[in-house]
This record gives structure tokens, C-alpha cells and sequence, in this order.
């Protein structure tokens, strides 16, 4: 079969795309890029499938809503599909709930209960829609696809995903999910090619960047997940808190009179590394910095990782190796040296060259495989997409 599939990750402020061409079983990337700062002053920034970078600004932009700005690309996109017909689109939907764990075939009724889970992703969900809703109507006939980032995470024993609250909030959807489902399937996949014999195994991967969570994988499974009932909960992260004692909410409501919303923007974009240092979210601006502050952030952003290494090792019953991906993950030497050099007593150890390099097999010899792989959620989507849109 031949043609494009193109994927998208909507956010508040951002669309994420893809383009990969399918050609029998292959999926070769092409076109790729974001459009940023939606609302304010939307920018297109590209790179061609033969990787001349492109970009595109449009003057009165903070008027243009996502629906005007997903139209313009999709004209981009399908401008740069040499010769290709865009045959299926596949989205990447934050929240499936306890239903929804498989990819599937976007239509209006599952449309209506996946707004219905909008309660459980405030920030995320209503935004991974409403490019579906917008092509629904302007490209009835074009096969949608949803993957869910929570699907992974299916499947867990009870007792992973309860929280000790009355059985009545279990029962109306308080409970564990997990996110960066869509990673963790990629990397578990990626393993069984790298390292065969971890794969089948038990793993702790952790998905670094300015959202950050860690899984425990047994056999391509996932067992744990530092993330819960929302992507706020487990490591700290760029601008988000992580784990926090709820007292802590109620003594901000109680003691000084901030209400939901201002506790939200507060735990989810005033905290993480940005609140601890005052300074910056972003780890490359963190490590150039001088200030103490900026050492404490990223001290508490090692010490968190490396806690959760050992609840999540306590959850398996042991770890055979840990995979490091993402932004963070992939980039930063100093983090994976500094969680390494706290992880002796499981068998880590880093070799300092092969950590300064930043790819493949960074174990020193005689510990336990230390690996350091991209992601690719992108590739996983139209993976699925083709999968689902085109199954006989």
C-alpha cells in the first residue's frame, strides 16, 4: 500500500506533526515540524523531508484559532508529500480512561466519550480533540485514528493503580493511569532489536524532558508508572511539582486562600525546576548556570529519579537494566552520571566515555546494561494508524 499518513499532537499552544510515507510494510519519515505559539504569535517551524528546514509566521496570528492554524498546515503538509495522497491521520490523545486501551477508529460516538473524560486532562484533552472535531468536518472521509497515551499502562495488577480512598471515587474514575504510554511502547520495542535478552526482562525506563515519568517494564509489560491519576504526579518536571504531599494543597487553600485555579497554575506551571531554581525549566539553562539555586533543582530533579528507580525495582522485584530516553534523557551526561552514581547498590554502573557519548550501550563493563535510545512517539502513532485505518 502507498500513500501518507500524517501525525499530529495538539496542545494548548503547539501542534506537533508528522509525515511518514507508507511503501508496503515500510513507514519512511518525511516532513516534520510544529507550529508554536498559538494564541500569541504562531510560528511554523519545519524541516522537509529532504531536511531543508523551513518556517512560516503570520502577521494578526493571535487571532488565528488551532481549527485556522491546523488547515494552513495540512495545506503545508500535503504540499510536501511528493506526489503522495494523505490516506489517514493519527492523533495522540492523552486520556483513554479504564475503557479505552487499544488504538482505534476516530467517530462521532467515540468522540463523545472521550470529551466526557476531559475532567481527567483538563490541560491536555480538549485540545487533542479539537483538531479531530475540526477534521471530521472538513475531511469527513479521511480515516482518523486515536492513540491513547494511557493504553500502555493497561493492565496492571489492582493494586498498582488503587488509591486508599472510599471504593466510590474508584468507581467514578480515581485511580492510576499512567502517561508517555506511546514512548514506553516504542522503547519496549526498540529493546527487543538492542538488547534482546533485557526486553524480555525487567527494565526501568525514564522518559526525561520537560514532562518526566519512569516504567517499570517486565517482558515488553508495563508493571509500574510514576505518573497517576494526571501527568502531575512522580518525578519533578520542568514546570510541574511531581509528587506532593495533598496536605500541602489543603494548607495553600486553607492557610492562604488560593483557589483551584491558582493552585493549578501553580503545580502545573509555576514548580518543577523552573520553581525550585527561579531561574529557567529548561535543563541546558540550568546547567550553565552558577546560581546555588539551579544546583538544588537539579540535585532534587536526580534525587526523585533515583528514588522512584528503587519503589519501581520494589514493584518487579528487581531490575535488570534501565533505559534513558527523551530530551533530558538523551542529552544530559551529568543527569544519567548523577543517577547512575547513586545506583551502585543495584549493579549501574556508568563508563564516563561512553555516558559523554550519549548513544546506544553507555554500561561500564560488569554492570547491568545501561542504554541510552530515542523515542519516537511519531513512528508508534503511524504505526497504529496504518494498523487500525487500513486492517482488512
Amino acid at each position: 500500500m502507498s500513500g501518507a499518513i500524517l501525525t499530529l499532537n495538539a496542545g494548548s499552544s503547539s501542534i506537533k506533526f508528522c509525515v511518514f510515507q507508507m511503501n508496503d510494510q515500510a513507514l519512511s519519515r518525511g516532513a516534520e515540524g510544529q507550529i508554536d505559539g498559538i494564541g500569541v504569535a504562531p510560528h511554523l517551524k519545519a524541516v522537509t523531508a529532504d531536511g531543508a528546514p523551513t518556517e512560516r509566521r503570520w502577521d494578526g496570528g493571535a487571532q488565528l484559532s488551532h481549527e485556522a492554524l491546523l488547515g494552513e498546515l495540512l495545506d503545508w503538509a500535503e504540499s510536501h508529500l511528493g506526489g503522495e495522497r494523505l490516506c489517514a491521520i493519527g492523533h495522540r490523545i492523552v486520556h483513554g480512561g479504564a475503557e479505552f486501551h487499544q488504538p482505534m477508529r476516530l467517530d462521532q460516538a467515540l468522540l463523545t466519550k472521550l470529551d466526557a473524560l476531559t475532567p481527567l486532562a483538563p490541560l491536555h484533552q480538549p485540545h487533542n480533540l479539537a483538531p479531530v472535531r475540526a477534521l471530521m468536518s472538513s475531511h469527513p472521509d479521511l480515516p482518523q485514528v486515536a492513540c491513547f497515551d494511557t493504553a500502555f499502562h493497561h493492565g496492571h495488577e489492582p493494586v498498582v493503580d488503587r488509591f486508599g480512598l472510599p471504593r466510590k471515587w474508584e468507581a467514578l474514575g480515581v485511580r492510576r493511569y499512567g502517561f508517555h504510554g506511546i514512548s514506553y511502547e516504542y522503547i519496549a520495542g526498540r529493546m527487543r532489536t538492542l538488547d534482546p535478552e533485557l526486553a524480555a526482562g525487567r527494565m526501568i525506563v525514564a522518559h526525561l524532558g520537560n514532562g518526566a515519568s519512569l516504567c517499570a517494564i517486565e517482558d515488553g509489560r508495563s508493571r509500574d508508572t510514576t505518573m497517576g491519576f494526571t501527568a502531575l504526579d512522580g518525578l519533578v518536571m520542568g514546570t510541574r511539582s511531581g509528587a506532593l504531599d495533598p496536605g500541602v494543597i489543603l494548607y495553600l487553600m486553607q492557610q492562604h486562600g488560593l483557589d483551584a485555579a491558582t493552585i493549578e497554575d501553580l503545580l502545573y506551571k509555576k514548580s518543577g525546576l523552573l520553581g525550585v531554581s527561579g531561574i529557567s525549566s529548561d535543563m541546558r539553562a540550568l546547567l550553565g548556570s552558577e546560581d546555588p539555586r539551579a544546583r538544588d533543582a537539579i540535585d532534587l530533579f536526580v534525587f526523585r529519579i533515583v528514588r522512584e528507580i528503587g519503589a519501581l525495582t520494589a514493584s518487579m522485584g528487581g531490575c535488570d537494566g534501565l533505559v534513558f530516553t527523551a530530551g533530558i534523557g538523551e542529552h544530559t551526561p551529568r543527569v544519567r552520571a548523577g543517577v547512575c552514581a547513586r545506583l551502585d547498590w543495584l549493579g549501574f554502573t556508568l563508563d564516563p566515555q561512553l555516558n559523554a557519548g550519549g548513544q546506544g550501550r553507555i554500561a561500564a563493563d560488569g554492570s547491568n546494561p545501561i542504554w541510552v535510545t530515542p523515542t519516537d512517539e511519531e513512528r508508534m502513532i503511524a504505526t497504529h494508524t496504518r494498523e487500525v485505518a487500513f486492517a482488512s
